[in-house]
C-alpha cells in the first residue's frame, strides 16, 4: 500500500507514511497531518499501541463506523485528500475518518437578518449544516444524496428533499444536470447556480441562495429541493418562484396585518426602483402635462441651473449610487459603512449646490436606493437594480409610452420564465400539485 501511495504523491512532502510495530502486528498507515485532527490519536494510535488486544482491535475495525474497508486502490488518493487515514493490517486495507473540523458552532445570519426568528445560519462545514437542517426538519422522510463535484477540488455536496413531497420530474432533471456537471474547482454555491441554470444570461435568478436553515426547512416542507456545498455557507433551493424571493422569514413570525403591509411595501419598492428614474426622465423631457401646474413649475425651477438634459443627470446620480454600493461591499467592514454614508452625503450636497443635479433628482435617487434595499433576497435585489437601466434607456427615446410598453414586456418575460420546469409567476408551489396528484391517484 505504501509503495503505491508514494508513487501517486511523489513530491508531497507533507504526506506521512509509516510502519508501526507493537510487537504483535505491523501496521502501515498513510495520512496528511494537516488534514486530520486529534481523532487519529484516540481512534487508532492508542488502541494499537497502549491498549492493544488482537480480538478487540479486530472488532473495532469491523464495528466502528469510522472504519471502512478500502480495497479499491483507485480511491486511495481521494480518501487521503479528504482527511482520511489509510491503514493496512493483516493484508487488508481500511480507511479511518479523521478529517479536521474547523467549525464547531453555527454561524450568525448576516445577509438575511431576522428580528424575531432564529439567528443561526449555515457554516462552511457540511456536517454542521446537515445538523442544522435535521434539527429543524426532523422527519424520517428527509432524504440526503451525496455527490462529489470538481475534478480538482472533489467538493462534497448534499442533495436534500422530502421523498414524499418532492416532484419526481424535477428531481430527475436535477440528477441529469448533476451527472453532466463538469467543473475543475467548486468552491462556492454560486458556481453551482451558474452550472445548473439552463441559460446563464437570464435577467432574474431561478435558483435561490440562502444562509438560513429555517428557510430551507420551510422550502423542504413545500416539496422543494435543497443543495448544500461543503465550504460554502449558502444553500441552494429549487425550483423557486418570484414570490419566494419576496418572502422574508419574519413574515412567518409576524402578525397577519403586519405581514400583509410589509409584503405590499416590498412590491411597491420594486416598482419604484425600476420605474422611478425612467419616469422622471419621461415626464420632465416628454410628458410634463402629467404633473399639476404647481409641481411642474417647481421641478422646472429646480432644474433651471442644470446645464444638460435630464437623462444625463439621472445617469450621473445612478453611477454615484452604484459606486457607493460597490465601495461599501469592497471596503473593510470597520470603515465601509461610515465612508460610504459620509461620501454619499457630501457628494449629493456638493453636486446639488454646484448645479450639476437638481434637488428633485436627489430625492429620486434616495428613494431608488432605499427601495432597492427593501427587497429581502440579495440576488433578486441585484436583478431589480439592473432592470432600471433598460427603463432609463427606453424613456430617453420614447418617453412614458415606452416605459409602459417595456413594463408589460417584462411581465410577459416573467410569465414565460421557468425554474426547473416550474412557472416563475406561479401562485402555488409544487407541494400542492403533488398532494393533489396523490389524492387523485
Amino acid at each position: 500500500m505504501l509503495s503505491l501511495i508514494q508513487q501517486q504523491f511523489k513530491d508531497a512532502t507533507d504526506l506521512l507514511t509509516e510502519t508501526l510495530d507493537n510487537g504483535y502486528w505491523k501496521m502501515e498507515l498513510a495520512y496528511f497531518p494537516s488534514l486530520c485532527d486529534e481523532k487519529i490519536k484516540d481512534g487508532l494510535f492508542i488502541p494499537f499501541s497502549y491498549r492493544f488486544d488482537p480480538d478487540e482491535f479486530r472488532r473495532m475495525l469491523r464495528a466502528n463506523p469510522k472504519y471502512e474497508k478500502a480495497e479499491d486502490s483507485d480511491k486511495w488518493a481521494n480518501l487521503l485528500l479528504k482527511g482520511f487515514v489509510l491503514i493496512e493490517i493483516e493484508g487488508e486495507c481500511y480507511s479511518f475518518k479523521s478529517d479536521r473540523t474547523l467549525v464547531s458552532e453555527p454561524g450568525t445570519s448576516e445577509v438575511e437578518s431576522s428580528l424575531q426568528g432564529p439567528q443561526s445560519a449555515f457554516s462552511e462545514d457540511l456536517d454542521m449544516n446537515m445538523f442544522l437542517v435535521r434539527m429543524r426538519y426532523n422527519v424520517p422522510t428527509l432524504t440526503a444524496e451525496p455527490y462529489d463535484k470538481g475534478s480538482y477540488s472533489n467538493t462534497s455536496i448534499m442533495v436534500l428533499y422530502d421523498r414524499e413531497l418532492v416532484n419526481a420530474d424535477i428531481l430527475k432533471k436535477l440528477h441529469l444536470k448533476l451527472d453532466k456537471l463538469e467543473l475543475d474547482l467548486l468552491h462556492a454555491s454560486s458556481q453551482l447556480v451558474k452550472e445548473l441554470t439552463d441559460r446563464n444570461h437570464r435577467l432574474f435568478p431561478t435558483i435561490m441562495q440562502t444562509e438560513r436553515p429555517d428557510r430551507v426547512a420551510v422550502m423542504l416542507r413545500k416539496g422543494k429541493i435543497a443543495i448544500l456545498v461543503n465550504g460554502s455557507r449558502f444553500a441552494l433551493l429549487l425550483p423557486v418562484r418570484m414570490f419566494d424571493f419576496m418572502h422574508a422569514m419574519d413574515d412567518d413570525y409576524d402578525s397577519y396585518w403586519v405581514n400583509r403591509f410589509l409584503t405590499v411595501m416590498r412590491y411597491a419598492a420594486i416598482g419604484l426602483t425600476m420605474v422611478l428614474p425612467a419616469s422622471y426622465i419621461a415626464i420632465v423631457s416628454y410628458n410634463p402635462e402629467i404633473f399639476r401646474v404647481q409641481l411642474a413649475f417647481t421641478i422646472d425651477g429646480s432644474r433651471a441651473g442644470v446645464p444638460y438634459p435630464s437623462f444625463v443627470e439621472v445617469f450621473v446620480m445612478l453611477f454615484m449610487i452604484e459606486a457607493l454600493i460597490e465601495a461599501s461591499v469592497r471596503l473593510p467592514r470597520i470603515v465601509g459603512s461610515t465612508a460610504t454614508t459620509v461620501g454619499g452625503l457630501i457628494l449629493g450636497q456638493a453636486a446639488q449646490q454646484a448645479g450639476l443635479v437638481s434637488s428633485i433628482m436627489i430625492i429620486v435617487t434616495s428613494v431608488v436606493a432605499i427601495s432597492n434595499f427593501v427587497i429581502p433576497n440579495p440576488d433578486f435585489s441585484q436583478s431589480i437594480r439592473l432592470m432600471k437601466y433598460p427603463f432609463v434607456v427606453i424613456a430617453m427615446m420614447y418617453g412614458l409610452s415606452g416605459v409602459v410598453v417595456l413594463f408589460f414586456a417584462l411581465i410577459v418575460y416573467l410569465c414565460n420564465l421557468r425554474s426547473f420546469g416550474e412557472p416563475y409567476l406561479a401562485l402555488f408551489g409544487s407541494r400542492a400539485k403533488n398532494s393533489a396528484a396523490k389524492e387523485k391517484g
